[in-house]
């Protein structure tokens, strides 16, 4: 029974960290990367579609993103997706596709995209924390059942924590590397 508890406490913090990794790739560090349209959605003929679904992302250099949409009529609306963003980019077109270049950062929009990060990893620590809320009250309420003993309820408690403190540490390991890559020149 305890063994299915911390099973399912250790695959809710895996989800955790795929989601924190899943968030951390959509802030941009100056770098070209796909990622950061991940969240833009553009109007195809009345859907709202992701962008990388209407036409294909390249990263033609380190500052530098490209996309060519399968139908040339999306330009326009590729554009005015990517400008309506908050990503604060400019993107420009040639008829046949869309280059959008991406600016250095400045030390404001660093200082920014910090906080942004540190915003992200609190509330993932915060998913973390309500994992091992759940995992605390099914052992106690086991333990209330009579189906542990007091002891055996401690233990548990504190292998939920060990694995609580293990999930947190991984996330401020991201949050440090990410906030590392952000403020590095």
């Amino acid at each position: 029974m305890l063994d299915e508890i911390f099973e399912e406490l250790v695959l809710g913090f895996d989800g955790v960290a795929v989601a924190l990794a899943r968030d951390l790739t959509k802030i941009r560090t100056g770098r070209a990367n796909p990622a950061i349209f991940d969240g833009i959605r553009v109007d195809y003929y009345g859907t709202p579609t992701p962008l990388n679904q209407v036409g294909s992302i390249k990263v033609a250099d380190a500052t530098l993103l490209t996309i060519a949409p399968w139908e040339k009529p999306m330009i326009p609306i590729i554009e005015k997706a990517i400008l309506t963003s908050d990503l604060g980019l400019n993107p420009t077109n040639d008829g046949t596709i869309v280059r959008v270049p991406i600016p250095p950062l400045t030390g404001e929009r660093r200082r920014d995209l910090v906080k942004l990060v540190k915003k992200a990893g609190e509330e993932h620590k915060i998913a973390c924390r309500g994992h091992r809320r759940e995992a605390n009250d099914t052992v106690k309420l086991l333990q209330k059942d009579g189906e542990l003993s007091e002891d055996e309820m401690h233990r548990a408690l504190k292998t939920i924590q060990d694995h609580t403190d293990t999930a947190v540490a991984k996330v401020e390991a991201a949050i440090a590397a990410k906030e590392k890559e952000i403020l590095e020149v």
